[in-house]
């Protein structure tokens, strides 16, 4: 019986001791599209949406500039995210490239993460 209750208090220590503590993470995409004709629901799809490259989060463009933007904020363990901004909703970017990738530090961020829509090379990743 001893060593059941020895077994039982090794488990819960080993389990409790694996579970990473959660940072808030706050992103601020935004992708250039001035080199694109007409650019319609234009977003970002990524391993960090609650189902991981089947759903776009919008991106707006309030004040016309050409730059759409959205801010997105989630609690989490993860070390990085892998996504790309699309185009109509589904059109993806840098087709037969690397996805586009932020890493965290294990700490609460606020990003801002901009780039032009399609250009590998345009990135600018501001950390607060």
């Amino acid at each position: 019986m001893k060593f059941l209750k020895l077994i039982i208090i090794i488990v819960a220590i080993i389990t409790q001791s694996c579970v990473q503590e959660t940072h808030t993470k706050t992103i601020t995409f935004k992708a250039d599209m001035n080199i694109v004709e007409n650019p319609k629901n234009v977003g970002v799809r990524g391993s960090f949406t609650s189902n991981p490259w089947n759903e776009t989060a919008p991106l707006t463009d309030e004040d016309d500039d050409g730059i759409y933007e959205g801010t997105f904020s989630q609690k989490t363990a993860i070390n990085q995210i892998e996504f790309k901004f699309v185009n109509n909703n589904s059109d993806y970017e840098l087709a037969d490239l690397k996805n586009r990738v932020i890493e965290f530090e294990y700490k609460p961020e606020i990003i801002t993460y901009k780039a032009v829509f399609n250009d590998p090379n345009s990135i600018k990743t501001i950390t607060d």
